[in-house]
């Protein structure tokens, strides 16, 4: 079954649909300058040059050797580029034959050219894939329609080049035709009447790859699959056509083979895969020019971002180091440790037991380890950390928009508005919205969602929401008494009750097994939800029909990133902010649930609940780290390795390039949207919780730098070619990462607060000290209570009485037994609960002003990119206006040639004055 067919008449998708589509556009008409090259040579990947009649490509012939050279985007006449193929199975279904063949008979109305590859010469002899060229004039029609911007004038604009430092930096560069692959030119919005104005050398390859597959799959998303006579709007385009199992796949075509460069064919892809995707070039910088040539703004802005943020991170890393590098070499000046290890004072305080009746007694001493872990990050260091990460997170983001700026010049975007693409009605609210109405500001009909749908689809999605949010505290809560239960049966197992807590091994105690063990459980179950609810939230967000694509990605964006905030942070917040909190007295102690559940509130080790807080964050951080990375880098090896070997029995050279495309797995178009969770719920770690845990920048560094190249290796070998789209920014994300920046001063202000054992310590030292030193602050931070005060329920099942110890000590600011006041808080605690809110407050001031100082100072746009802005509008204005003129006289003088020769005594005059004028 081998067809070729053409246009059939003069007859475009425009005519089929309604005239609301022939209102959406992809910028504004203004002109600005991109870079383009329009030149075809071995790296542009822009095609062919014009061919006389019967001319061949080189590597198109229908032989090569021996054997016909498959591997190439082109029809069969070596000319015809193949801008999408569509692959479907031939399983005798005469519903799915019907929706094909009124499809592709409807594709050939609006004028693309379709070509069918029978299967017996797919390699698993089942599937048929149907290629599709757009010609010319199918082209000109929907770059005017989408307001494509193309080069009409070459740039006379002067760049400027970093030369200072540049023999520094050479290392880390890549060749120049890598990095800058397009050639400078100013652009405006395609005009299919003003054909002469445009820079073409070559139709066939005037438009990029790129945009050619964005504007089929333009028409691939409206164009119905409906007979003639028949109107089923649900019947339309290709996305239905996928889901109902019509097609088994769309798609534009990779370059050639990306791991051996073939200089008869376009190299783009082999470029990007030697300089880009190797963890080799690990310490180069990124080719954001080509790949956005490749793949289009909206990828080249997302890996643009990354790698902002990745270079960042090394500031942010090398600080951290730092401060845990204080932490390390003021490890010996650490008199709490001191104190708590010393076997005459940490040995001969006995701590009240941790729980009922499981834990006994136990000595002070036999948390040693623990203080001088503590001591690695909870020190003085870390608060100046603290700042200089909120000051950090405004430099980030101040100048993130500087850049991204700059590339909003370089790529042609300066007066993109985004809403003109992403405001198009999405195909699936045209078709699901029968109800239409008349638009005030177009005066056209256009399709719109009642009120009273729109808000019982809302409630329905909320209410989802808050039953999932409820779900993952539910877990949460068990994870806590998952914590309180465990807990005594570790500490049961040792029955001595004055010697060292010990579980497994020398130096785990049962608040440290409780904690990782936890921890773990903990990762698991975020794991499991996360899978879960993610499509969950895609359903939910189907059934809200969005309007646009905006819309859609904006409404997913929220559900998921609340989702994720509440499901891997929920457990920090309680170890950072909770736990230790509310555990009462020996006498009265708190109890989960109340007093019948018998699960009592956790304490905090006598170091303090940070190293608990760190070792949380490490192990969900790390944890998922690792778990992204596998089904990064993994998943789609395998999936790609099982899928290409079913009936493959020869060298991947001898299949075509479209089966070898087919067999990828397909970057669908939220795709991004999980790389950005994925480093946006990252950059929380990393802000959030950064108080107890110095390292987590250098721990993100190492991260950042490998997912890099792995996303740059998954897009380059794993995925299919994307459709390439317009985004001028990072969209939500970018509101999102301003609220956690905000949110990320707060939640370190209370954790060097509450959380950490400094303030507590400096109170110490500046106000109850008897020699301006910390010695005696262990004694001084523990309470006083009578054993025998102590109710039967708290005490430990196989309790040995030793008439020497009549006192336990536990965390608290207590008066002692005997006291008028005995059992309730001191004024020291007092005294401390201010230092805290006095501290809380200061720093979030100091930080906050810092932040929107820094704010205020640096612009968002670089004052070289305003003036080369304002001089590029100048000029292309006037290139325009001596078009237009040109163009006039051009009019006038055809219109002296056609009058009739009875006129001829007038023309010279008429040819004078005009001469006269010009």
């Amino acid at each position: 079954m081998r067809r070729l067919t053409g246009k059939a008449k003069e007859e475009t998708l425009i005519e089929l649909q309604s005239t609301t589509d022939s209102q959406m556009t992809d910028g504004p008409a203004v002109l600005t300058a991109f870079r383009i090259n329009l030149h075809s040579d071995e790296s542009s990947g822009n095609g062919i040059s014009s061919l006389s009649e019967g001319t061949h490509l080189p590597g198109h012939s229908e032989t090569e050797g021996l054997r016909p050279n498959r591997d190439t985007v082109f029809f069969r006449d070596g000319v015809r580029r193949i801008d999408f193929v569509l692959s479907y199975v031939d399983d005798k279904d005469e519903k799915k034959q019907e929706r094909r063949k009124a499809f592709e008979a409807n594709l050939e109305k609006t004028g693309l050219e379709l070509e069918t590859e029978d299967k017996s010469e797919s390699k698993d002899q089942k599937t048929y894939f149907l290629k599709i060229h757009a010609p010319w004039d199918v082209l000109a029609t929907y770059a005017d329609v989408l307001n494509i911007k193309v080069p009409f004038k070459e740039s006379d604009m002067q760049h400027g080049q970093d030369v200072h430092l540049n023999w520094l930096s050479c290392p880390f560069r890549l060749p120049d035709h890598i990095m800058h692959p397009q050639t400078d030119y100013f652009t405006y919005p395609f005009d299919k009447n003003k054909v002469d104005f445009f820079l073409i050398n070559d139709k066939e390859t005037f438009f990029p790859p790129s945009t050619r597959n964005r504007i089929v799959f333009y028409i691939l998303a409206r164009v119905p699959y409906y007979s003639e006579g028949r109107m089923e709007r649900e019947k339309t385009g290709i996305k239905r056509l996928l889901s109902n199992g019509t097609y088994t796949a769309a798609f534009p075509l990779h370059d050639c083979r990306y791991w051996k460069k073939n200089t008869k064919c376009e190299s783009e892809r082999f470029n990007l895969y030697s300089h880009w995707a190797g963890f080799l070039c690990f310490y180069k910088e990124q080719p954001l020019n080509l790949i956005r040539k490749y793949y289009g703004e909206k990828i080249g802005i997302y890996f643009a971002w990354l790698g902002f943020y990745t270079e960042m991170l090394f500031l942010a890393a090398v600080m951290g180091v730092i401060c845990f590098i204080y932490g390390l070499l003021s490890y010996g000046d650490n008199k709490s440790s001191k104190e708590i290890c010393d076997q005459n004072i940490g040995g001969s305080i006995v701590m009240c037991p941790l729980c009922d009746k499981k834990c006994p007694f136990w000595t002070l001493n036999s948390t040693c380890l623990s203080s001088w872990q503590s001591h690695l990050f909870d020190n003085e260091g870390t608060v100046f950390f603290a700042i200089f990460m909120g000051i950090w997170v405004t430099l980030f983001l101040e100048f993130w928009k500087r850049r991204q700026a700059r590339l909003e010049y370089e790529w042609d975007l300066v007066d993109f508005e985004e809403e003109q693409q992403q405001l198009q009605i999405r195909p699936e609210f045209e078709i699901k919205c029968t109800n239409r109405r008349k638009n005030k500001i177009t005066q056209e009909m256009e399709p719109y969602l009642p009120v009273t749908s729109k808000c019982a689809r809302f409630i329905f999605s909320g209410t989802t929401v808050i039953l999932w949010v409820s779900l993952i505290v539910a877990c949460i809560i068990g994870v806590i008494a998952y914590r309180l239960a465990v807990y005594a049966a570790f500490a049961s197992i040792i029955k001595d009750p004055m010697r060292k807590i010990q579980l497994v091994g020398r130096f785990i105690t049962p608040q440290l097994a409780t904690s990782v063990t936890a921890s773990c459980i903990n990762f698991v179950i975020i794991m499991i939800l996360n899978f879960l609810y993610e499509r969950v939230a895609i359903w939910i967000t189907d059934m809200e029909i969005p309007k646009t694509h905006l819309e859609y990605e904006n409404r997913l964006t929220i559900k998921m990133f609340l989702f994720q905030f509440v499901n891997y942070y929920s457990s920090c917040f309680y170890v950072a902010f909770f736990k230790g909190k509310f555990v009462g007295y020996p006498g009265k102690y708190s109890y989960m649930f109340g007093n019948m559940t018998k699960l009592r509130n956790e304490e905090c080790d006598p170091g303090g609940c940070l190293i608990e807080l760190t070792t949380q964050l490490v192990i969900v951080m790390a944890g998922k780290q690792l778990w992204g990375n596998i089904q990064e880098a993994l998943l789609p090896l395998m999936r790609n390795w099982w899928s290409s070997r079913k009936g493959r029995h020869n060298p991947v050279n001898h299949y075509s390039r479209w089966e070898q495309d087919y067999v990828l797995l397909n970057f669908s178009q939220i795709g991004l949207f999980y790389e950005y969770l994925e480093m946006v719920i990252q950059f929380g770690f990393i802000t959030l919780f950064v108080a107890s845990f110095p390292l987590a920048p250098l721990l993100a560094l190492c991260n950042n730098i490998l997912e890099i190249r792995v996303d740059a290796w998954k897009f380059t070998t794993q995925f299919r070619r994307p459709v390439a789209s317009k985004a001028r920014n990072i969209g939500a994300w970018q509101e999102i990462l301003n609220a956690v920046a905000i949110l990320s001063v707060v939640t370190n202000a209370f954790i060097m607060a509450f959380t950490s054992d400094m303030i507590p310590r400096m109170v110490y030292l500046y106000a109850y000290s008897k020699d301006a030193s910390m010695s005696g602050y262990i004694n001084n931070s523990l309470s006083v209570y009578s054993i025998s005060q102590i109710h039967p329920d708290n005490m430990p099942e196989d309790y040995w009485h030793d008439n020497s110890t009549s006192t336990c000590r536990y965390r608290d600011y207590r008066y002692p037994p005997g006291h008028e006041k005995q059992y309730t808080h001191t004024m020291q605690f007092w005294h401390i609960l201010a230092a805290k809110m006095a501290f809380i407050i200061i720093m979030e001031h100091v930080v906050f002003v810092v932040k929107f100082f820094v704010a205020w100072l640096i612009p968002d746009v670089p004052s070289d990119v305003k003036a080369r802005i304002k001089r590029e509008r100048y000029l292309i204005q006037e290139y325009l206006h001596k078009y237009e003129v040109e163009r006039l006289k051009l009019q006038l003088s055809a219109s002296f040639i056609t009058e009739p020769q009875s006129e001829t005594s007038l023309t010279p005059d008429k040819h004078e004055v005009v001469s006269e004028c010009s």
